[in-house]
C-alpha cells in the first residue's frame, strides 16, 4: 500500500532555482503540510497560506469571521486530496503570504511505502536559501539581491541591512532545516499516536 509521497517544491519566479525535495505521508493534513513546507523552505510561519490544485480547487484556513467562497478547510483535507489519482508529475501550488505572494510549485515525483524505522516528513534535498520574510515577494527579492551587490551607503545598502545582516542566497543551512523537520516529524507522530489511541 502506497502511503508516502515524494514531492519536489520549487519557489516560482526566482532568479535562480530555490528547491526542496521531501518525503511526506499521503495522510498528512494540509494544515500540517503547511508547517512542513515552512520548515523545509526556512519560512517563519508569519502569514496565511493556501493550496491550489491544477483544477483550481483551493484549500486553506477557514476563519470564523471571514468566509471565502469555495475554500475547503485545510484541517479536514489531506495531501492525498491534492494528489488525487497519485499520477506521477501531478502538480499543485502552495501560496504563502498573500501580500508578497510566494508561489511554490509542487510536483509529485513518486509514491512508495513507508519505512517503519523512518520518521516522516523527511527532508531529502535543499538547494539555495529561502528569501527573507517580508522582502516584497519575488520582485522585492530581486531588488534585495541587487542591493547586496551595491557598495557604499546608498538607499539600497541601507535596505539590505534593514532586512538581514548577512545573506548568501547560494548557501542553505541544511542541518537547521533537517532539525526543524525532525522536530515537526516527532510532533506529527505524537498527534498520529494520540488519534490512533482514541480510535481504539
Amino acid at each position: 500500500m502506497y502511503d508516502i509521497a515524494r514531492l519536489r517544491i520549487g519557489l516560482a519566479n526566482m532568479p535562480r532555482p530555490v528547491l526542496r525535495r521531501v518525503d511526506v505521508r499521503l495522510s498528512t493534513r494540509l494544515d500540517d503540510l503547511h508547517l512542513i513546507f515552512q520548515a523545509a523552505m526556512g519560512w517563519e510561519n508569519n502569514h496565511p497560506y493556501r493550496f491550489r490544485t491544477s483544477d483550481s480547487v483551493v484549500y486553506g484556513e477557514i476563519e470564523s469571521n471571514r468566509r471565502v467562497e469555495g475554500l475547503r478547510p485545510a484541517c479536514k483535507s489531506t495531501l492525498a486530496d491534492l494528489c488525487r489519482g497519485l499520477n506521477k508529475n501531478r502538480t499543485f501550488e502552495y501560496i504563502y503570504d498573500f501580500r508578497d505572494k510566494w508561489v511554490h510549485r509542487v510536483k509529485l515525483k513518486a509514491v512508495g511505502e513507508s519505512d517503519s524505522d523512518q520518521l516522516y516528513p523527511r527532508l531529502l534535498e535543499a538547494k539555495r536559501r529561502c528569501p527573507p520574510e517580508d522582502c516584497g515577494g519575488p520582485w522585492g527579492y530581486a531588488r534585495f539581491l541587487e542591493s547586496l551587490r551595491v557598495e557604499g551607503n546608498g538607499d539600497n545598502a541601507k535596505m539590505s541591512v534593514q532586512w538581514v545582516e548577512e545573506f548568501n542566497p547560494e548557501l542553505v543551512d541544511t542541518a537547521v532545516l533537517e532539525t526543524r523537520m525532525q522536530v515537526l516529524a516527532r510532533h506529527i507522530q505524537r498527534k498520529r499516536d494520540r488519534m490512533s489511541r482514541r480510535k481504539k
